[in-house]
């Protein structure tokens, strides 16, 4: 297994949040391991059902436990929501810490179930980083294939295709519909190819909804869904203040570029496009800065620019009292002036910015007061110290 970054605190219950495959029992097993622990997995039918059926059997298990363990850990509790009243309870009533996983806190929300607020932390796992890879990171291969734990731990190409399209087919589709998250099955499943195509574009609801026979505001709850189940995240327009009229309307990338990659068909080909090498770059990016922002808890908020004149910046970080980072993502080598043309129009109408480039030169240099950095240094800089 590759070391994860994630700090959790031993200190405290907590919720750990994350896609089904990003690691989270793996990682857990290690922190936790039984029998020193008590494991309770809820994808497991008969566990499932007893638990369903009678939520208080668990205040019962822990009785008849001697000597009482220090942890429980409960994998996938959103498959039974009513535990964790029980959870609460035994929490005020017992020394005992409670582990708590899940791949929806939106089925927690929707049955309205006791999310301990005050009494569990709540943490998120993600597919892997290139920091967690190591020496292990090959970033064709990261861009092809995406950074779940399984498929990085898969020893061919053909394994890691079948592995995807299977972890398609039985999680992003039916999983999500046995969750009862949606409730018509044809248009989510082309929605999830069309969020594909769209990855990293500027959401069009209306076009979307026309072509998968629905109405706009159905579409807006399936990327809620994707959302909510850590399957993707929104990347909204920033609020800055510039001269020219910014869009408004949000991006939305998918949490894996494999996944990704076998919902719009792009894992056949044997090469990308420049342009698609470009559109899998910056989603790399953007999936690290999410990750690890969250991970050594930065505060940094996330978000694009883009006018009706035709300037974009790919990525501006923000957090309070910190100078905001406008950010250009070029997966060339070999940056050029022209490359730079949006970020030095954004800096002289807003000089105090900082304003990035990252790309793949080897060495960083400093051209109009706009820093061209290798990728892998700039996010070592800003997150320094972790």
């Amino acid at each position: 297994m590759f070391p994860r970054i994630i700090n959790i605190l031993k200190s405290d219950s907590f919720f750990l949040f994350g896609a089904r495959g990003a690691g989270k029992t793996s990682l857990l097993k290690i922190l936790f391991p039984p029998p020193s622990s008590f494991w309770i997995d809820l994808l497991e039918a008969r566990q499932e059902r007893l638990f369903s059926d009678a939520p208080d059997r668990l205040s019962e298990t822990l009785d008849k436990l001697r000597p009482l363990p220090e942890w429980v850990v409960i994998d996938e509790v959103q498959k039974v929501p009513r535990l964790l009243d029980v959870v609460h309870k035994e929490i005020e009533s017992r020394q005992v810490k409670f582990a708590l996983t899940g791949s929806s806190a939106r089925k927690l929300r929707r049955g309205e179930a006791n999310l301990l607020a005050g009494r569990a932390f709540v943490y998120h796992l993600y597919p892997l980083t290139a920091r967690e890879l190591g020496s292990a990171f090959d970033l064709e291969a990261v861009l092809k294939w995406g950074t779940l734990p399984r498929v990085m731990a898969l020893d061919s190409d053909e394994r890691r295709r079948l592995f995807l399209e299977s972890y398609v087919d039985t999680y992003l589709r039916e999983e999500v519909l046995i969750e009862q998250l949606v409730r018509n099955v044809v248009p989510f499943r082309k929605f999830l190819e069309l969020a594909a195509q769209s990855n990293g574009a500027i959401i069009n609801l209306s076009k979307i909804a026309a072509d998968i026979g629905v109405d706009p505001k159905t579409v807006r709850s399936y990327f809620q869904i994707l959302e909510d189940t850590l399957l993707g995240m929104f990347l909204p327009a920033t609020g800055f203040s510039v001269r020219k009229q910014q869009l408004q309307a949000p991006k939305f990338y998918l949490f894996d570029l494999g996944v990704k990659n076998v919902l719009d068909g792009t894992v056949t080909k044997e090469r990308l496009s420049s342009r698609e090498a470009g559109m899998a770059f910056e989603h790399f990016i953007i999936c690290e800065w999410h990750r690890l922002n969250s991970y050594f808890r930065f505060g940094y908020s996330f978000s694009y620019l883009r006018t009706k004149g035709g300037l974009e910046i790919d990525l501006v970080a923000e957090k309070p009292r910190s100078t905001p980072i406008f950010i250009e993502i070029k997966s060339t080598g070999d940056v050029q002036p022209h490359h730079l043309e949006h970020l030095k129009a954004v800096k002289s109408d807003r000089p105090k910015i900082r304003a990035v480039c990252l790309c793949q030169e080897p060495q960083g240099r400093l051209v109009d007061g706009i820093e061209i950095v290798n990728w892998r240094d700039g996010l070592r800089e800003i997150f320094a110290g972790t």
